[in-house]
């Protein structure tokens, strides 16, 4: 007799666990239902699909042989039986059924199971505002919404837009917003920076820089307090400092897993309302089985569990679900938290825990910050990519890279190969000698991820000390009143001559890097000095320099003006 497979959910991780156990298990009887008319599409694609980028619709369900992931699909390519417009209502663990309610009519049956999978996903968050329920203010929650979006902008009748949340969507929608359709956006977000817990300020920083640069309002440590309309249309977002006029409203203030199935069903759910699985994905019944945004997924540094919405994540767990209903005994080992986003040109990403974010779990981190070629120095096409990289003082353990620059895959194949190390316990040694790909036309020689570690290695060998960023620019807004440290510009005096005229040659010394060794005697002895070059890289060679004659009165900058540069500071000019 052929086993009753039943999936509740069919975006990512239901169709991915349908289709595998199908090619596993040939004779199984496998259902997908889905409350949605639309299934199996590509979520992550939605905010590209507003920016035109992809064109249609359709794109985000088709397979990559341009045939549209519907019922008739699955049934005819797959063997799998796929019900739309389908909402589970309960499930009877006892008598393994699922009573389901047909929206269209009403009406309502019982599907029985030998194993059951829950596929739920995420809601995303509404905020509690006055306001939140008027007419064009979306949620990006599903491939209708994006359709809805288009429409209106498509027909002229959106002209100022505001995104709430300055996560990766909210940041993907600004950009859809402007660069294709010339709107105004402006994004709110309630932290202190953009991408909270992704990455570290500076690194914020530099983005928010470069949003602003093409067009996009940031308004961050803002919230929104109510929105406001007019004939029950979104006209304004108001937040305690200033009211943004708006035609359209998206809020992406996060998501919540979709777990009240479960829960009403006796499962085990922790107190976020994510599904408690065990290694194999089973829930606290072993005859049902949960993946995707549902789930709370461990976090292979810290431990602790929580929700992980990527898609990524979600075909990843569908598989490993999907192996062991076949019998094929499959763990899931979690994740360490990996993303990368584009951003007009730019390309951010990031990988592990931030340096906050280390700090707060009880780690004893340190970060450095280098700004590295992408590629061979001589190759035309070379641009610097800042990267970051956190680790534990204590065991040399790699705890987070993140990484910035022009839009292309120098990050991302940095974040990735960090991303990889990470999930082996590595430790900055081991990333110090990975091996990576070499030609010019990629890489540089000694890449930019060996090279960071290799800075990492300094910092925590004692060899290199460097000031914080944040102090560094509060020393320069408070830069009259400091008379206790200057700046040693080691850059090229062509380079350094307008930040001399700008602050007097008392406060900022200009002596060219080949020339320190010969000029020594020229510094002074009773001021902190900040080694500053362009990424940072001469200045710690330079500080081992005036170490060795007794001036070890000194900080580098890390990263340099290639990273200060980004941050869009005023007196840079």
């Amino acid at each position: 007799m052929s086993k009753k497979i039943l999936i509740i959910g069919g975006v990512a991780a239901g169709p991915k666990t349908a289709c595998r156990v199908k090619r596993l298990l040939p004779d199984a009887e496998v259902t997908i239902i889905d409350q949605d008319s639309l299934i199996s599409y590509g979520g992550c694609g939605i905010p590209y699909y507003v920016s035109g980028d992809v064109s249609d619709e359709k794109e985000l369900r088709n397979t990559s042989f341009h045939l549209t992931r519907d019922e008739s699909f699955f049934a005819r390519a797959k063997g799998v039986t796929v019900s739309t417009r389908t909402r589970a209502v309960a499930v009877n663990r006892q008598e393994k059924k699922v009573l389901v309610e047909k929206l269209a009519d009403g009406s309502r049956e019982e599907l029985a199971y030998d194993q059951l999978v829950l596929a739920t996903g995420s809601s995303p968050n509404r905020l509690p505002i006055a306001g939140a329920d008027l007419e064009r203010v979306f949620t990006i929650s599903d491939l209708h919404q994006a359709i809805a979006i288009k429409e209106l902008i498509a027909k002229g009748q959106v002209g100022k837009a505001v995104i709430i949340g300055g996560g990766a969507i909210g940041i993907e929608m600004a950009e859809a917003f402007v660069d294709l359709w010339g709107l105004e956006a402006a994004i709110l977000e309630f932290m202190p920076q953009l991408l909270p817990r992704l990455v570290d300020w500076e690194f914020a920083g530099m983005l928010e820089q470069h949003l602003q640069e093409k067009g996009v309002e940031v308004f961050t440590g803002e919230g929104a307090t109510a929105i406001e309309g007019e004939d029950g249309r979104v006209r304004r977002v108001v937040t305690p400092q200033r009211t943004l006029e708006a035609d359209l409203v998206v809020m992406a203030v996060g998501v919540r897993a979709r777990s009240e199935l479960a829960r009403e069903g006796g499962l085990l759910v922790d107190p976020q309302g994510n599904i408690v699985v065990n290694d194999r994905l089973q829930t606290s019944d072993p005859n049902i089985y949960a993946a995707g945004d549902c789930i709370a997924v461990k976090n292979r540094l810290t431990g602790k569990a929580g929700i992980a919405p990527m898609g990524s994540l979600a075909n990843k767990e569908g598989r490993i679900v999907a192996d062991n209903l076949a019998g094929i005994p499959t763990r899931y080992q979690g994740w360490v938290g990996s993303f990368t986003l584009k951003a007009f040109e730019r390309c951010i990403g990031a990988t592990g825990l931030t340096l906050e974010s280390a700090l707060a779990e009880g780690f004893d981190a340190a970060a450095v910050t280098t700004a590295q070629s992408d590629r061979a120095h001589f190759f035309p096409t070379q641009a610097v990519i800042p990267l970051r990289m956190v680790f534990d003082r204590q065991n040399r353990q790699l705890l987070g890279v993140q990484g910035f620059g022009p839009m292309g895959d120098a990050v991302l194949a940095r974040i990735d190969a960090a991303a990889a190390l990470l999930q082996q316990g590595a430790t900055i040694d081991d990333v110090s000698q990975v091996e990576m790909a070499y030609a010019p036309p990629f890489a540089t020689a000694l890449d930019a991820l060996n090279a960071t570690a290799n800075v990492a290695d300094n910092l925590a060998s004692g060899r290199l000390r460097c000031v914080d960023n944040a102090v560094f620019l509060a020393w320069m807004d408070d830069f009259a009143s400091r008379p206790d440290w200057v700046a040693l510009d080691i850059r090229h005096p062509n380079e350094a001559s307008v930040l001399v005229e700008k602050f007097g040659a008392d406060k900022w010394l200009s002596i060219p890097y080949i020339e320190v060794r010969e000029r020594f005697q020229e510094l002074p002895t009773d001021k902190m000095m900040i080694i500053i070059c362009d990424a940072g890289t001469r200045s710690s060679e330079i500080q081992i320099v005036l170490d060795s004659v007794g001036l070890d009165n000194n900080l580098v900058l890390g990263g340099g003006f290639n990273l200060i540069r980004r941050l869009g500071v005023s007196w840079l000019g």
